[in-house]
């Protein structure tokens, strides 16, 4: 699943791609294997991601997200007004991200130091597993570099209570009921070209490798076809699991088990 890489100077933007599950999810388990994601690009912004109707009130929570050269995956929520969550995971966060989800335009959000959970270091890898419990409790995202993938995982019997602290954990309680504010989200992996997060003023200012272009974003997306050559998803599977004993709303249409598989 990849942008176009050919044309030059494209009048109505360049051509991209955005792929949304059919049906819509409420809690369970998402665990995809992703051997390569959109690397590093000026004007790039690739997601793996879910959102619901109504957005913000259904809720979003960004798998993989970021933009132009980051280096390292960042895990976001964005609610309506009335979630605050508790951050936890493992390895070391920046202290700036936040814990109230219904700022706008930021949401709540943790960012790991590993350089393998995005971008080139995520590709030169072969990629991973990126795995998300949603509970009423606690959404957390686990990942699994491409040679450290739990058996349980391969063998498509996924236990989540063995492997560990997850990479980020948001948990919910007095502070955002989880159930209030998640439901009905489907999945969706795209390639988004400036907008407002890769083409803000000040985010495309404060990159050099960007800014020395002396471009605007959208002219130097316009311009640089050759630039995004690896800007596209490799996704080798997508599995969704329904935990034990978990009623759905009769809104829900989550399914016990949805899998698909590559996109040319």
């Amino acid at each position: 699943m990849g942008v176009d890489r050919g044309s030059y100077g494209p009048f109505s933007g360049r051509k991209s791609v955005r792929v949304t599950s059919p049906k819509a999810f409420n809690r369970g388990l998402i665990v995809a294997d992703i051997s390569h994601m959109p690397s590093g690009a000026c004007g790039v912004w690739p997601a793996f991601w879910m959102f619901g109707p109504d957005w913000p009130s259904s809720g979003e929570i960004d798998i993989i997200e970021g933009v132009n050269y980051q280096e390292t995956n960042i895990v976001t929520l964005h609610t309506s007004p009335g979630c605050s969550v508790t951050l936890s995971g493992s390895g070391s966060y920046f202290s700036a991200l936040r814990k109230d989800c219904s700022i706008a335009g930021a949401g709540c959000g943790m960012q790991p130091t590993d350089c393998q959970t995005y971008g080139d270091g995520f590709n030169n890898i072969n990629g991973g597993v990126y795995a998300m419990e949603w509970t009423s409790e606690s959404i957390s995202v686990w990942f699994f570099p491409r040679h450290d993938i739990p058996m349980d995982v391969t063998s498509r019997l996924p236990e989540p209570r063995t492997w560990g602290d997850p990479l980020a954990k948001f948990q919910g309680g007095d502070g955002c009921n989880i159930d209030s504010h998640f439901s009905n989200n489907q999945i969706v992996f795209d390639i988004t070209f400036c907008s407002d997060w890769a083409g803000s003023p000040l985010v495309w200012s404060s990159n050099p490798r960007c800014s020395a272009s002396g471009l605007s974003c959208h002219a130097y997306v316009a311009n640089n076809p050759t630039d995004y050559t690896d800007a596209y998803w490799l996704v080798n599977s997508v599995n969704v699991y329904k935990k034990r004993g978990d009623v759905e709303p009769e809104h829900s249409v989550l399914p016990s088990s949805v899998a698909f598989g590559p996109q040319p």
